[in-house]
Formats: structure tokens, sequence, C-alpha cells
């Protein structure tokens, strides 16, 4: 947990693989410990074609039937299955708008917001954001995207940083964030023959 923390947490993400990994990973973790999904990660680059959502998304019903037999994961039918149609909606995202971080990220205007957290009890579950972003997902036919696990999600590909003012990692968010140029917004792409 240190280590994810220290490494990885709260650090912007724009590679689609790896916020398609986040958002299952996140979905997985509903009802159970953020420890419990990490010590599986692992498990679940293995049983879902390291995060490819093209692969993830042509897995059929006798995949997930193999899945429920597979002890690396959390051997949930219907977080099984959401992972498979999340990948079919993740990629009709990318469509729509170039790459599925384009999309994402618009929520937070391109850049991580910076927030000024002095002590764990600040640290919402949820936002307004989340609640949107949730709500988008879900119309966008995504499962397990409730607003807490949006949030979640939101704080681990670093879309807000919610490291604490006492946390080293804040002191170097803050610093590198003077120096990251934010990705180019969404564009959604024409429709043929428009």
């Amino acid at each position: 947990m240190v280590r994810y923390h220290d490494r990885e947490w709260g650090i912007p993400a724009y590679q689609d693989p790896l916020l398609f990994e986040f958002l299952t990973l996140e979905g997985a973790q509903a009802g159970l410990s953020w420890s419990t999904v990490l010590a599986k990660r692992d498990g679940y680059r293995r049983a879902f074609a390291n995060f490819d959502p093209g692969k993830v998304a042509r897995f059929t019903q006798q995949d997930v039937q193999r899945l429920m037999q597979d002890t690396r994961i959390v051997r949930n039918r219907l977080k099984i299955e959401s992972t498979v149609s999340n990948a079919r909606a993740f990629l009709q995202v990318k469509r729509e708008f170039g790459s599925f971080s384009a999309f994402v990220w618009a929520f937070v205007g391109g850049k991580p917001r910076q927030n000024r957290r002095r002590g764990m009890k600040q640290v919402p579950a949820r936002t307004a954001l989340s609640d949107a972003l949730s709500k988008e997902l879900k119309r966008r036919g995504f499962r397990f995207v409730g607003t807490t696990i949006c949030y979640a999600f939101m704080q681990a590909v670093g879309m807000v940083d919610d490291h604490l003012t006492s946390c080293f990692r804040y002191a170097l968010s803050i610093r590198v964030a003077g120096n990251r140029a934010a990705p180019p917004g969404p564009k959604r792409r024409k429709e043929a023959g428009k």
C-alpha cells in the first residue's frame, strides 16, 4: 500500500490502457478493501489481457465462465461481466472522442485539480464532479461506476490530487504541475456523412 501510494496513487495517468485498468480495479473494489484488489492486480492483468480494452471487449460468456473459476481475481459474475461490457463502452467513447483519456480528463479541464486537504476527514467520498462523471459513464453503458467509485478513480489517476498537504507527494505534485502541459481536450469525431 505504501509503495502504491508513493509511486502511483494520484500521479496523472493519460494512457487509455492504464485508465481502463483503474476503472476496472476501482469497480472490482466495490464492497471490498483496496488492499484486497491491489493484491490481485497482477492476476487481473493476466486474466483481462493486460487491460487491453479491444481484447476484453471480445470476451464471450465462455470467458466469463472461465474467469469465475480464476482465483487470481474477485470472482463476482456481475463485476466480471461489467468489465467486458465496460470495455465495449470504453471503445465506443474512444471512437467518439479519439481516446478515453480525452473524454475523462475533460471533466477537470485537462489537468489535475489540486486540493488542499489537511486531514483525512477533509477528503470526501464523492463530489459534484464525480456525480457528473458517474452519470455520464452510466449514460454511456458503463457499470460499477457509481459516484464513490468514480471519485476513487479520479484520485487514483490523478484527476484530483487528494494527497494531504503534509505528504511529500503533495509538494512534488505542486512542483510538477507547474511544468506539466495539459493534454488536448476532447474532440468529438464527426460521424460519417456529416
